[in-house]
């Protein structure tokens, strides 16, 4: 037993907490957790805890469904939000197979893999998540659209406004987990607001995501309000993004960084975007995973609809930002098309693969984009060599399935069970009558 485990028994005696929960993502992203008793929790470490992984989205087939979750030790912390006495604890937990193997199908392994090539490189992938959500009222008229909690817009103070009281409660619950919050403020849409959590390596923002999508949810019940990471839940607003920061560092030099070139990219940087837009949109089903992801995207309002590059340019899919020039371990980069709703594991990892594959294969970096690219027309995006992303979970699944980038990120097992998912996904949605339908059609053919 490691010093962090021992260090996680010894806190739950001492604080007396008498449930920890285990939480692991099935592979759409939702959050799953199992409850273990204290005296249970040594055992777990060393051998895991058993469940049938059939019951689960896409972790395993009905004959081979027994599965173990392993917690990790690391990634302990007190639930705040289960403030009574005794307490509730939890910890991230890896899937295993009864043989003590790592599930090919658990989202925390793929991204884990990934990293784990980027490592075999020297190279470790940090990430910076700028997450957006909508706060609307509980209660909810059958057939009408969802009520905002405030009709303010970007950056906007509401004095004892239901936002600015429900982001302090958040970020104080967020820091209680050991989350660090950089920002917090209004978004654009009524009721919309983002909070960005601080740079962290992949795996642990990942983590840190999964936690506080269930802080936001778990803050906004204890309000009377409801909260909703749903890419574009109203039609005249807009959407909700996850921009997302990157940099590869090699050790304690940042490896996106090239004194006095073009915005400090080193080849290195130049060659990660180039990948990014390469398999832009082979990957959009994993970064934008929902029917109505698609819905943001082609919306407008700062939302990405084509593959290309820009410095400060918030029309681009990727942006290089440049807020700290002198600072060399500030450049990065931030790719504006993933939504907030996606599993962050599988995001996080295929967006690394397609930049290290452009590393690995030299990809050349095309022109970037000056001019606002949603203003443009069509031929003259086409003779700028823009190519738009997907328009349609349908179109990002056809392009995904010929991908062998997302397979080998994936894994066959992933793979396989995302593609069925998102094909009856697109099904389901293609065969329901719409209400635009009925309101322009209905009387007049």
């Amino acid at each position: 037993m490691d010093r962090q485990q021992e260090y996680v028994l010894r806190t739950i005696e001492e604080r007396d907490i008498r449930f920890i929960r285990l939480w692991f993502t099935d592979v759409l992203g939702t959050l799953k957790s199992v409850a273990v008793a204290p005296a249970e929790l040594e055992g777990a470490f060393a051998e895991g805890i058993g469940f049938d992984g059939s019951s689960i989205e896409g972790l395993a087939r009905v004959f081979e469904a027994d599965m173990l979750v392993l917690p990790d030790a690391d990634s302990f912390q007190v639930l705040p939000w289960r403030g009574e006495n005794p307490g509730t604890a939890r910890m991230f937990a890896d899937i295993q197979l009864p043989d003590g193997s790592a599930s090919l199908a658990d989202p925390r392994h793929v991204l884990k893999r990934a990293l784990a090539q980027a490592s075999d490189k020297g190279l470790t992938f940090y990430t910076h998540p700028e997450i957006e959500f909508y706060l609307f009222e509980k209660t909810l008229a059958p057939g009408q659209p969802p009520t905002p909690v405030d009709t303010a817009g970007f950056f906007d103070h509401v004095p004892h406004g239901t936002g600015h009281d429900f982001r302090r409660s958040a970020i104080s619950m967020l820091e209680q987990m050991g989350i660090s919050v950089e920002f917090s403020h209004h978004e654009a849409g009524p009721g919309q607001n983002e909070i960005d959590l601080r740079y962290a390596d992949a795996l642990s923002t990942a983590d840190n995501i999964m936690t506080f999508r269930t802080v936001i949810k778990e803050v906004a019940l204890e309000q009377g309000i409801f909260a909703s990471f749903m890419p574009k839940p109203l039609a005249d607003a807009p959407g909700s993004g996850m921009h997302t920061h990157l940099s590869l560092f090699e050790g304690d030099r940042n490896a996106f960084y090239e004194a006095g070139a073009p915005y400090q990219l080193s080849t290195t940087a130049k060659a990660f975007i180039a990948g990014i837009l390469h398999h832009a949109g082979e990957i959009s089903a994993v970064t934008n995973q929902w029917v109505n992801s698609y819905k943001r995207i082609w919306s407008g309002a700062e939302a990405p609809a084509h593959v290309c590059w820009g410095h400060n340019n918030r029309s681009a899919m990727i942006r290089v930002p440049m807020y700290k020039p002198t600072k060399g371990q500030s450049t990065r980069i931030e790719i504006r098309s993933i939504d907030a709703s996606a599993n962050p594991y599988l995001a996080y990892a295929v967006v690394l693969a397609a930049g290290m594959k452009g590393i690995d294969e030299g990809y050349e970096l095309p022109p970037e984009a000056e001019d606002d690219v949603w203003n443009l027309t069509d031929r003259e995006r086409r003779a700028m060599g823009i190519e738009p992303l997907p328009a349609s979970l349908d179109h990002a699944v056809h392009l995904m399935e010929r991908s062998e980038l997302v397979a080998e990120t994936l894994g066959e097992h992933v793979f396989d069970f995302f593609l069925r998912n998102k094909r009856a996904e697109w099904a389901g949605y293609r065969d329901q009558v719409t209400q635009f339908e009925l309101d322009h059609y209905l009387t007049r053919l």
